[in-house]
């Protein structure tokens, strides 16, 4: 008989963990032997058109209030049942909270459940996780950052967390020619989300002098009319562009010469990976689970302190230093292809799992 796995997610909007769903749902489906299937709480998005055309069942719940918690739950707990799920892996907080309550009814159901971020905000995420934290089997976590913060704020028990890296397979990602043209391109790819410190770049661009330069921000949030504020502040029109989001990060990285994730609150930092396997060298804030990515001067190169100084100074230095960026760039490829190629992941999780 086949074993018949549930992703769980919040939602497949465009973002990180919804692409790793996607992922993991394709890659670990092998009709006959497991059977995968994704559901969302929110409402259907791009990422589920994705994960439908590859024949994977896809339910989206379509909730929007907390107070549809019970029938949320009710939900998850018939497609368990008329599914025969045997494995449910939950994702992000308000999933592993529905999933947490559905298995109480479903004793002969596996639970995981995982967290992606270190972001200390809004707290009773991190309540609520340690109200659940013992309904799961394991809980897997991206990073040691994310690890630590789980023992820390939620505490879970060492011997429950589970460290799996996000993945990307490096075969998807044509490597760019970059730094080839009179224009230093720099470029951003995520929420624009105050976690993610757009500012700070927007604020970098107008230290950088000396050279041509240019800054497209790739992404849609909360933060959108502060940075448009800030290029208008700062006299950068004609020089930083909001391009809103983007199907696919390899659109976006065709058009960088170098990426920067000025974020403070980052549980992996898929975009790194990603930049790293295009041949794109990478710029990011030295916390968090970027710790776990980037390693300062021989795959990208890791700042702190001031955030915006720090980021005019490295894209400069990158710009007059081509020994530096080789460094880098073969770094980058070298690890992408030995810590996070989904040839190395996907076994992880069938162990985890029990489908090897």
């Amino acid at each position: 008989m086949a074993r018949r796995i549930l992703l769980f997610v919040t939602d497949l909007e465009i973002g990180g963990t919804p692409t790793v769903v996607r992922e993991l749902a394709w890659r670990l489906n092998d009709p006959g032997r497991v059977e995968v299937e994704v559901a969302c709480l929110g409402r259907w998005g791009p990422v589920a058109d994705e994960i439908r055309d590859e024949g994977i069942e896809v339910t989206a719940m379509g909730m929007r209030s907390p107070i549809q918690f019970i029938a949320a739950v009710r939900k998850l707990r018939r497609i368990v049942d008329e599914r025969a799920i045997d494995t449910l892996q939950s994702f992000l907080i308000h999933a592993n909270t529905v999933a947490a309550a559905a298995i109480g009814k479903l004793p002969n159901v596996r639970l995981f459940q995982s967290v992606q971020t270190t972001q200390a905000w809004p707290r009773w995420h991190w309540w609520v996780q340690r109200m659940i934290r013992n309904r799961a089997e394991a809980i897997v976590v991206p990073s040691s950052a994310v690890a630590r913060a789980a023992r820390e704020r939620s505490d879970v028990d060492e011997s429950r967390i589970c460290v799996i890296p996000n993945a990307i397979d490096p075969a998807e990602f044509e490597v760019q020619d970059v730094f080839s043209s009179d224009v230093l391109r720099v470029g951003f790819i995520g929420r624009l989300d105050p976690v993610k410190r757009i500012d700070a770049l927007i604020g970098a661009m107008a230290l950088v002098r000396g050279i041509n330069s240019r800054c497209d921000i790739f992404g849609e949030g909360v933060e959108r009319a502060k940075a448009q504020a800030m290029i208008e502040q700062f006299g950068l029109r004609g020089r930083v562009f909001l391009r809103g989001a983007v199907a696919h990060p390899q659109e976006a990285l065709a058009q960088m010469d170098v990426l920067v994730l000025p974020s403070v609150g980052e549980g992996f930092g898929l975009v790194l990976i990603e930049a790293m396997a295009s041949g794109v060298p990478v710029i990011a804030a030295g916390r968090g689970g970027i710790l776990d990515v980037v390693e300062h001067e021989q795959n990208g190169l890791l700042i702190d302190g001031d955030l915006e100084k720090q980021i005019a100074s490295s894209v400069l230095r990158l710009a007059r230093d081509a020994d530096l960026r080789q460094r880098l760039i073969a770094g980058g490829l070298r690890t992408v292809r030995e810590k996070f190629d989904w040839r190395i992941v996907i076994p992880q999780y069938r162990r985890l799992y029990g489908v090897e």
